[in-house]
């Protein structure tokens, strides 16, 4: 029997265990009232992920509802804003049962451990594409940017740099590496949330991974009118991305990959100490690994080489 568009959004979509106290009006009314504290800004983030293009084909619908929200939070998380609600467009091009409840799951295991509630959405008929909206609130004039970093500040990455790549040629099958985290890591990706509101009031500037380090950090780099030199001995890179590196020679995957969802920021000097105990007690890893400059660009130091590095990453409607 076929599951029309308000009972799927009834059955998969309602249930949510969180409410925040802010939430005038959810989900099932034209539009949903939200109510803004006093001396708070609010952040506003939309991505679209489209089959084939951001995730393959037989990707686990869990992992997908996971993923989703995460790239979503992951923009708040670079604005050190803390999650509030999210929006959620579905469009399918049939509603299976089984399907909608492993991507909601995922999704709302996900909304449910950062305290973020669903508060509207669409669904339609069509080929597997899903927007999803996050809204969250930061301290006012203490949200992060990309414009803020100047000569002589630090530049820092949590995590991990590449693995998601690297786990997307594992899937794609173009190299025989056994890596399984770094499958989990392209898939069911983490929003350093946590890290992002600790870097209030000690970063200069901030993004998130997207793209390639190379292409968001260059963002940075624009938005600021700065250049930098990164090291390639201090890139946070995972034994599975060293050995693709023996053995295929190409030292540039890492810093090209997209998918990543770390984040990148600069520190003034002054406040490097501060900054380290900060992250240093909470559970996110992160690395310094270079500095800004005020020559334009962005440098890589590696093996006594300085070499210019290209800030290009993935775009859309660019020529194959």
């Amino acid at each position: 029997m076929a599951i029309g568009e308000f009972e799927l959004i009834r059955r998969f979509f309602t249930k949510q265990a969180v409410k925040q106290a802010s939430t005038v009006l959810g989900v099932g009314d034209d539009c949903a009232l939200l109510r803004v504290e006093e001396r708070q800004d609010l952040a506003v983030t939309a991505d679209t992920l489209v089959e084939g293009v951001h995730f393959l084909p037989d990707v686990d619908p869990e992992s997908l509802g996971h993923k989703v929200l995460a790239v979503n939070l992951s923009d708040l998380a670079a604005m050190g804003a803390e999650p509030r609600w999210v929006t959620l467009a579905l469009t399918l091009p049939h509603p299976e049962r089984a399907w909608l409840q492993s991507f909601a799951r995922g999704f709302f295991a996900l909304a449910e451990r950062h305290g973020v509630e669903l508060v509207g959405g669409d669904t339609t008929r069509g080929p597997l594409t899903i927007t999803v909206q996050a809204l969250g609130l930061a301290p006012r004039e203490h949200a992060l940017r990309r414009s803020g970093a100047r000569p002589g500040d630090l530049v820092y990455l949590t995590g991990e740099l590449g693995t998601a790549g690297l786990g997307l040629k594992i899937r794609q099958g173009s190299t025989d590496i056994d890596d399984p985290t770094a499958v989990v890591r392209l898939e069911k990706p983490e929003p350093r949330i946590d890290a992002g509101i600790r870097l209030r009031g000690l970063a200069s500037s901030c993004i998130d991974v997207s793209d390639g380090l190379a292409a968001d950090l260059g963002h940075i780099l624009e938005a600021s009118g700065v250049g930098a030199t990164i090291e390639w001995d201090r890139l946070p890179l995972t034994d599975g991305i060293s050995r693709y590196i023996v053995e295929t020679g190409d030292w540039r995957m890492p810093l090209s990959a997209g998918d990543d969802y770390e984040l990148c920021f600069t520190v003034p000097p002054a406040n490097r100490d501060a900054l380290e105990q900060r992250l240093a007690a909470g559970d996110c890893p992160f690395a310094l690994i270079g500095r800004i400059e005020s020559q334009a660009g962005l440098r890589l130091l590696r093996d006594g080489w300085s070499i210019e590095f290209s800030q290009d990453g993935y775009q859309h409607f660019t020529r194959d």
